[in-house]
């Protein structure tokens, strides 16, 4: 591939049941075992394992260490209820607290020009009202967090940005995305752009864009890369080259990172052409921290230390999917423990490198750097073909996920077999049509169209995540916004007709729900119930998230 040239051998290297694992920081570690202890102390249901690897100490660790280690303790290693608050309640800050509240720098009431198509007076006070939550949702990284890091969790930012909302207090990657969105529909041009920054000071940092910003995520994953898509969606706003000419070697090195042997397999089709193809594969093969104590109960089933580590690198690879959990990466489908997302070339992925591909050939255009520009534009032809070569189910009117050879090496090419596309049927197989080189196929589109208005997937309040019913959060009956707009954008942008109507009626559908349960609840949340029209979905390991306000069509 032509931009290859562009893309420097990696550091990282893989092995079959190990890889390239750096050790985390004493603090996350001394975290987990408070999480531990918490995990023992109190009741499951009201336990979230999250807030207790986001606190800040008050104080240096190793007296905060030794405090914990004189607090009386059972043989099974739990602490009454009154002594383990105590304990937190002297010795740390609430998680939360390294973050502070600052006023957003564009913030209007009612922006001139706000979403001028929205006639209705109801969703229009509405819409209003979702606009307001940006208000709640805006942080910055407080001074402490750089002047003291090794006292917190929080990674420093350079700029105040926005957070998704609840557990999730700080930035995160590929909601990101979505975040820009609304704020571009809101106006809010400045913010959008220091989101950007923030992300791309990650990247420069630790050579990807972590999956949040904290420090356990520094040594372990990345997200669904959408950087570029973002920078794409500013520029197509505001004709920002300032913010192009930096955006731009950012996102090669997270191009690089992306084609490092770990994440990229070689697949040799029917036609005697090899594909570069990508997965997801985390460095780390440990309990994650931020779910350390439940990671270690699901792994106590493996009895051999090699079993565990695959588990654990699973688990965490699943993560940087954002689709973490679902049946989708399982071996088998009642079974959590068969987790094998490192063996699938997953279709979302891919496409979402071939949009960097097409991003960075129309950056670097722009910058005038044409060399650059031709040998992106190259390598998206290129995986273009390979979709149609590796994803394409012709039968089936979808693009599917590509399960690989169990313990197979990446720089190995391994033969296309039919048999190893995942006939399946999920949410994630149209999203290819959000890419333009897919969605300006009027044929293809509407043979995909069909497919979907037969899939079983459409339902009263919009399209759910897959069809299998496992309890688990990305998978039925929940539906989640990225999913909703992704394959609406793209139907939308289709010459068909009948496409477009189908996107209108999805988007009608999870709008409405969305309204719906905002008039009962007062408030947006991550992830639906499509069977019933205002209800909020359900499933993984806590509770649903608010306020969310990245997940509605403000755009």
């Amino acid at each position: 591939m032509a931009a290859a040239n562009h893309s420097p051998s990696s550091p990282y290297s893989c092995a079959k049941d190990s890889g390239p694992v750096i050790p985390t920081t004493s603090l996350v570690t001394f975290l987990e075992r408070v999480q531990e202890t918490a995990f023992q102390t109190y009741e499951r249901s009201k336990f979230d394992h999250k807030d207790f690897i986001d606190l800040s100490l008050k104080f240096d660790l190793s007296t905060t260490v030794k405090a914990f280690d004189e607090i009386s303790k059972t043989e099974n290693g739990s602490v009454s209820t009154k002594d383990f608050e105590e304990f937190i309640g002297k010795w740390f800050k609430s998680a939360g607290e390294d973050l502070v509240y600052v006023e957003p720098m564009d913030f209007e009431t009612e922006p001139y020009g706000f979403l001028p198509k929205v006639e209705n007076p109801e969703v229009r006070a509405w819409a209003l009202e979702v606009h307001g939550l940006w208000k709640k949702l805006s942080r910055e990284v407080s001074s402490s967090v750089h002047d003291h890091p090794e006292l917190h969790t929080l990674l420093p930012l350079p700029v105040p940005g926005m957070i998704p909302g609840s557990r999730f207090r700080e930035v995160y990657y590929w909601d990101s995305y979505w975040v820009i969105r609304g704020l571009l529909a809101s106006k809010m041009h400045e913010t959008a752009k220091a989101i950007v920054t923030n992300l791309i000071s990650l990247l420069d940092t630790y050579g990807y864009v972590l999956n949040g910003a904290r420090a356990y995520y520094t040594n372990r994953s990345s997200q669904p890369p959408l950087l570029s898509a973002m920078v794409y969606e500013i520029y197509n706003r505001t004709g920002d080259v300032d913010l192009v000419k930096k955006a731009l070697p950012a996102l090669l090195k997270e191009y690089q990172f992306w084609n490092s042997e770990i994440h990229t397999m070689i697949i040799h089709d029917a036609e005697n052409c090899n594909h570069s193809l990508n997965r997801y594969y985390a460095m780390w093969n440990k309990p994650r921290p931020e779910a350390s104590a439940i990671d270690k109960r699901f792994a106590s089933k493996f009895l051999n230390v090699n079993e565990k580590q695959k588990f654990y690198r699973e688990l965490a690879s699943t993560a940087e999917s954002g689709w973490d959990f679902s049946t989708r990466w399982m071996r088998n489908p009642s079974e959590f423990t068969s987790l094998s997302t490192t063996t699938i070339l997953p279709v979302d992925l891919n496409a979402f490198m071939l949009r960097m591909e097409l991003d960075i050939a129309f950056f670097a255009k722009i910058v005038g750097d044409d060399a650059i520009a031709e040998d992106f534009l190259t390598a998206s032809h290129t995986r273009k073909k390979a979709f149609n070569s590796v994803f394409w189910n012709e039968n089936m009117g979808q693009w599917v996920d590509y399960w690989l050879n169990y313990g197979a090496e990446p720089k190995e090419p391994q033969t296309w077999e039919a048999q190893n596309q995942n006939q399946n049927v999920f949410a994630s197989n149209f999203v290819p049509l959000w890419i333009d080189l897919f969605n300006s196929d009027t044929p293809l589109v509407e043979k995909v169209t069909r497919s979907l208005q037969s899939s079983g997937l459409l339902c009263a309040a919009g399209i759910a995540t897959s069809l299998t019913n496992s309890g688990h959060q990305w998978d039925f009956p929940n539906g989640w916004a990225p999913i909703q707009h992704m394959i609406v954008e793209g139907l939308w942008r289709s010459a068909s007709t009948e496409a477009r109507k189908v996107a209108r009626d999805i988007a009608e559908r999870w709008i409405r729900a969305n309204h719906v349960a905002y008039k009962k609840t007062g408030t947006m949340h991550e992830k639906y119930n499509v069977e019933k029209c205002g209800e909020y979905g359900a499933g993984g390991i806590y509770r649903p998230q608010v306020p969310f306000h990245l997940h509605i069509f403000l755009a």
